[in-house]
């Protein structure tokens, strides 16, 4: 984990928990605490997103509020530094809750969210050199994401990412699929997930972490079940954050590091890359 990494981590958090000790709602906090991530360029998010195969950066957001069940989300939207205000806007200035493509960025562009410079496609790509590309070894990741539990006991929950390295053009991984990569029921819990999103969208890691805290589970004992499955059936790669109605949360991991944090609002917010 990098210094820069670790201090844009303890912003996010002093950032997203301001607004909850002021009282104010979850949802907001989530995407405050995400957009700074996005804004920062340490992760993959944002100003930091990898660029797909054809090298053109498509991001993937999604956010979603316990309350009421409300979740907004984007999915291959290029040129915008903030895709989680993107997926928020979906949510509470449509009936949908998911754009993709070209129409996402085209609604991004209509509510004049910041820009990121445009990127170009590389010409001349054969299907096979791309496909060719996809089989290497050693990917990185970064998904950033947040949740949060407000003073009127409402969880919301949220992800923004740029995919995974060596990616197809178009290809759109578990962050902006709801129950997926993210999921908040204020009589559950909220889970914002991270990792090779093939696999998490496989057994809907985060729609199944919700029904074990609904069932009593502890957001330890939940997240680590759900992960261990993830490992044994299908050989996955994640992390994720969960949060209980109660208070009660859950930083787990079953990749060598991931870097993340907690704060109450005492002392220094608690940064560090591994997780037991």
């Amino acid at each position: 984990m990098t210094s820069q990494q670790v201090q844009s981590l303890k912003l996010a958090l002093e950032a997203g928990y301001g607004i909850l000790q002021r009282g104010g709602p979850s949802l907001a906090a989530v995407e405050c605490a995400i957009g700074i991530l996005e804004e920062g360029g340490a992760f993959n998010a944002g100003r930091g997103a990898y660029r797909q195969l054809d090298g053109v950066r498509r991001m993937d957001a999604s956010i979603m509020e316990g309350k009421g069940l409300r979740a907004g989300a984007v999915a291959s939207v290029e040129g915008v530094v903030h895709p989680i205000t993107a997926a928020r806007l979906v949510m509470e200035k449509t009936d949908h809750v998911l754009l993709v493509g070209p129409s996402a960025t085209k609604f991004a562009r209509h509510f004049k969210l910041q820009r990121l410079p445009p990127t170009q496609a590389r010409q001349g790509l054969s299907y096979d050199r791309l496909l060719a590309r996809t089989s290497m070894t050693g990917e990185r990741h970064g998904t950033v994401g947040a949740v949060a539990l407000d003073q009127a006991g409402t969880v919301s929950a949220g992800a923004s990412t740029g995919g995974i390295e060596r990616m197809l053009p178009g290809r759109v991984g578990d962050t902006p699929l709801i129950g997926c990569g993210v999921y908040a029921d204020d009589r559950a819990g909220g889970v914002s997930m991270t990792g090779v999103g093939e696999g998490i969208i496989r057994l809907a890691v985060a729609g199944i972490v919700c029904e074990r805290l609904a069932e009593g589970k502890s957001p330890a004992a939940a997240a680590r079940r759900i992960l261990n499955q993830l490992v044994s059936r299908i050989q996955g790669v994640a992390g994720m954050l969960v949060v209980a109605p109660d208070g009660r949360f859950a930083i787990a991991h079953v990749t060598p590091r991931m870097a993340a944090g907690w704060w109450r609002g005492t002392g220094s917010p608690i940064v560090k890359d591994r997780w037991t």
